[in-house]
C-alpha cells in the first residue's frame, strides 16, 4: 500500500520531547506518532460506541424540548406554603447548601 506523507508544525520543545519518547519506545518519530494517533482514535471510537445510546437519547430529548411551546398553555395553581418550603428544601439538597444562610451544611459561618 502506498504511504501518504502528512506534514505537521510544532514547537521545537514539543518536537524534541516527541523524539525522546519515540527513541525510548524504540521507534522512529513517524512510527511513534502513527501509534499514538491510532491508539487515540481507537479510544475515541470505543467511547463513542459505548455512549452512542446515551447520545441518541439526549438528541431525542433535545429535539422534543425544541418542539415544546416556549410559554405553558396554562398556569398551574400557586404553591401552598408547605409546597414552597418543600421545594426550597429540595433545592438545598440539590445545590448542597442551606439556601437560607448560603452556607454548606456542616460548615461554620
Amino acid at each position: 500500500m502506498a504511504k501518504t506523507r502528512i506534514s505537521i508544525s510544532l514547537d521545537g520543545d514539543q518536537a524534541e520531547r516527541i523524539r525522546r519518547h519515540a527513541e525510548r519506545a524504540g521507534l522512529d518519530v513517524s512510527a511513534y506518532l502513527v501509534a499514538a494517533a491510532t491508539r487515540q482514535m481507537a479510544e475515541t471510537e470505543a467511547i463513542e460506541e459505548q455512549f452512542s445510546d446515551v447520545d441518541a437519547l439526549i438528541a431525542r430529548a433535545e429535539a422534543e424540548a425544541k418542539a415544546l411551546p416556549v410559554e405553558p398553555d396554562e398556569v398551574g395553581p400557586e404553591l401552598t406554603e408547605q409546597e414552597r418550603r418543600d421545594v426550597e428544601a429540595a433545592l438545598g439538597l440539590v445545590h448542597g447548601e442551606d439556601r437560607r444562610t448560603s452556607r454548606r451544611p456542616g460548615h461554620a459561618a
